[in-house]
């Protein structure tokens, strides 16, 4: 019987996704030369609440840490979503999305040569044990 996960769990995964992705686009509207400073503003106190390490709530409280920094992200979003021109945002979301397609194929290709050498490196290292315990065990 194949378990499916529940679908609290993959509307989690998948929003947190999105959200990942909204960060990146955040990035590219920051860096965009026709972003206007206050959106800059919005976008720089945004991250830079998210990852300091003095915060209304500190992210190791188990689950009202977290959720503060995700209602600040998603506010920073809606915020930046508004102030940001349409042509500007879309471009970014453009930049983002290839940035993604880009980081997916290096993962792919970087596992295409990780993975054979990982494998090639226990069975050596397999081998060389097996023959250590045996040269051990004759001439002990």
């Amino acid at each position: 019987m194949v378990r499916s996960e529940p679908v609290f769990a993959v509307n989690c995964r998948r929003r947190a996704q999105q959200l990942q992705k909204e960060a990146h686009v955040f990035y590219f509207v920051f860096k965009h030369p026709r972003t206007r400073w206050y959106a800059r503003l919005v976008a720089a106190c945004t991250a830079g609440y998210l990852l300091s390490p003095i915060q209304l709530i500190p992210s190791f409280i188990p689950v009202i840490g977290v959720l503060d920094d995700l209602i600040v992200l998603i506010l920073g979003v809606k915020v930046l979503q508004r102030i940001t021109p349409s042509d500007v945002l879309i471009e970014c979301r453009e930049l983002a999305e290839a940035a993604e397609t880009r980081r997916k194929e290096e993962i792919r290709s970087t596992a295409a040569i990780v993975v054979p050498v990982a494998i090639a490196a226990l069975w050596l290292i397999a081998a060389v044990t097996a023959g250590a315990m045996m040269a051990a065990y004759i001439y002990h």
